[in-house]
Order: structure tokens, then C-alpha cells, then sequence
């Protein structure tokens, strides 16, 4: 299984996206609290095993400081077992710019089936309380650390979290590594910047029309597309009806229009399965302008999620089998 891409978007839950500003705030004001009660004083560990008991805390919590990698896993799991430790070296080697939390799902179903886990290994992240599916399954170093790096470098944009700095472990060279200087800016930084505090404030025209300035001179840019997408959606659901809008594909299951609608809002309320399920149910119901409407459609939802994720995956093999 492929790593998704972790560009600065992707959470769980659409609904996020709007709150971002107000989480960034809240993990401000969590770090002031932590500095004035001394928290920060003494070092935490990088690597850490966390149970249901202790998930606010440990993780949620934390989550304001650092981000907290979550690896799910058990002792019967072959891929864990490979997995696993690579995880806890990273954690090492970025030396306290991401925290590693690891779960056994034996022990704490109720955490399995909160973070809706397929299949483990998996691995998610939580930055300023908000929950990110990263990937699932066994994966190479070089794209581990390339989800991470896109994983801290969002943590640092978007809520200003930037980890703690520790003693490096690993050995001679990974200092180097881990605090080593920061990449360059891109090209596009600054108007990519723009878009995504545009989107936190709920000004949608406004980082439709940044991200599209982006996509002007590089149509292929990964994050420009995936914020695009996210913020077309929620423009497309603002001031619907939710009730309203379900009622009425549950009475017109042939109502092209009224299905794009409730798939919209399924996403946009993170019922991703839901909303992959109800277009590729109207692709197959329907012909024509039509059916090429809802495929268009499910195309873009799947452009909001990631082309990696597995529930995309999945998707794309359904439409597969009603289209051929």
C-alpha cells in the first residue's frame, strides 16, 4: 500500500478545514499554558505506547505541542513487526519534531473503531486535536519520510506547531539530518499561503481563486489541486440544507442533481464511503450526459480525499466494474 500524499490538507473530517485558525489559536494558548506550568521544562519521550485511558493526554493534548504520529498495530501483525520499528528510528532521527504513539488494537478496540482502522499496520497522524489518515500497511523509508516531512511541514503552516527539539539519537550524522536547514521556499509559497489563510476564514471565492492562480502556471501542482477540490466542496455545500437535501435524494434515486447533493455533504461531514458509494450507485443507475455528470463528479471527491487513500482505491475499482 502506497503512502498517501500528506500535503497540507486531508483531514478526516472536511469540517476541519474551516476550523483551522481556531485550532492553530487553541495550540498557541496550550504552549503559553505549558510554559507557564513549567511543562516544557524536562524532555518527553519520542516513542510511546498509549491505551484508551490515557488517548486525551498523551495524544490529544500532546497534539498541541508536536505531532503525534499514531501507529496501530499487534503482536500477531507480520508487516508491524517491520513496520514498527522503522517508525520508532524516524521518530528518533527528526528528533522531536513528530512524537510516535503506538497502539495496540488488541488492547483498545474502542480506539480501532474510532479512527475507523480497515487494517493494520495503520498509521495516522493528529495535529492540534485533528485526526489524518497517513497510510496503511508496510511502506519504504524514502516514502515514510516523505509523508512525514509533508506532515511537519503542515503542522508548521497551518497551526504553527513545530515540535520541541531534542538530542538527535541515531548517532554521528543524524544532528545533521534532523536539524538540518529548512528546505527553500517554493515558487508558489506565498500564494498557496494565501489560499489556505483565505480558507481558514471561510473566504472560499477567495482561495478558489488563489489555488486556480496556481494551477494557471502548473496544473499539475498536488497541492493546489487538492485544496481547489476541498474548497469547491465546501463552497458547493454552504447554505444547504442537510435534511432537506436527504430527503430528497432518498425520494428521487434517479435525481442525478439531488445525488451529487447528498454526495457532497456525505464528504463534506467525512462519510467518505457513503459519498463514494452513492455516485458510483448513480453512475451505474444512469446513462448518457448523466452518467458522465456523476463520474465527473466522483472524480473531483476523490481529488479531495487523495488519489492514495484506500477508500479511493476502492472507489476507483467499483466505478471500474459499472462503467466496463
Amino acid at each position: 500500500m502506497q503512502p498517501r500524499n500528506m500535503s497540507m490538507s486531508g483531514v478526516v473530517d472536511l469540517a476541519a478545514v474551516k476550523a483551522a485558525g481556531e485550532a492553530k489559536q487553541k495550540a498557541e494558548q496550550a504552549r503559553a499554558e505549558a510554559a507557564r506550568s513549567g511543562a516544557e521544562a524536562g524532555p518527553s519521550p519520542l516513542v510511546f505506547d498509549v491505551d484508551e485511558a490515557g488517548f486525551e493526554r498523551d495524544v490529544i493534548q500532546r497534539s498541541n505541542q508536536v505531532p503525534v504520529v499514531i501507529d496501530f498495530w499487534a503482536e500477531w501483525c507480520e508487516p508491524c513487526k517491520q513496520l514498527g520499528p522503522l517508525l520508532e528510528r524516524l521518530a528518533g532521527k527528526y528528533a522531536g519534531r513528530f512524537v510516535l504513539a503506538k497502539i495496540d488494537v488488541d488492547q483498545n478496540q474502542v480506539l480501532f473503531q474510532q479512527f475507523g482502522v480497515q487494517g493494520i499496520p495503520a498509521v495516522f497522524a493528529v495535529i492540534a486535536g485533528q485526526a489524518l489518515p497517513l497510510f496503511q500497511g508496510a511502506a519504504p523509508e524514502a516514502q515514510i519520510r516523505q509523508v512525514l516531512d509533508q506532515l511537519i511541514q503542515a503542522a508548521e503552516q497551518r497551526f504553527g506547531i513545530a515540535g520541541t527539539p531534542v538530542a538527535p539519537e541515531g548517532g554521528e550524522g543524524v544532528a545533521a539530518e534532523a536539524q538540518g536547514p529548512p528546505p527553500p521556499p517554493g515558487p508558489y509559497d506565498s500564494v498557496l499561503g494565501a489560499a489556505h489563510e483565505a480558507l481558514d476564514s471561510g473566504d472560499l471565492g477567495g482561495a478558489i481563486q488563489a489555488y486556480r492562480n496556481v494551477l494557471s502556471d502548473d496544473p499539475t501542482h498536488p497541492e493546489a489541486k487538492l485544496g481547489l477540490a476541498q474548497a469547491e466542496l465546501l463552497q458547493r455545500v454552504q447554505g444547504m440544507d442537510p435534511q432537506s437535501v436527504r430527503k430528497t435524494a432518498a425520494d428521487s434515486p434517479d435525481d442525478v442533481t439531488a445525488q451529487l447533493a447528498a454526495a457532497d455533504l456525505d464528504l463534506a461531514g467525512g462519510h467518505i464511503e457513503d459519498a463514494f458509494g452513492r455516485l458510483v450507485e448513480t453512475v451505474r443507475r444512469t446513462a448518457g450526459d448523466e452518467r458522465d455528470t456523476a463520474r465527473v463528479r466522483l472524480l473531483e471527491l476523490f481529488e479531495v480525499i487523495g488519489g492514495d487513500d484506500p477508500r479511493v482505491t476502492a472507489a476507483r475499482s467499483a466505478l471500474a466494474r459499472v462503467l466496463f
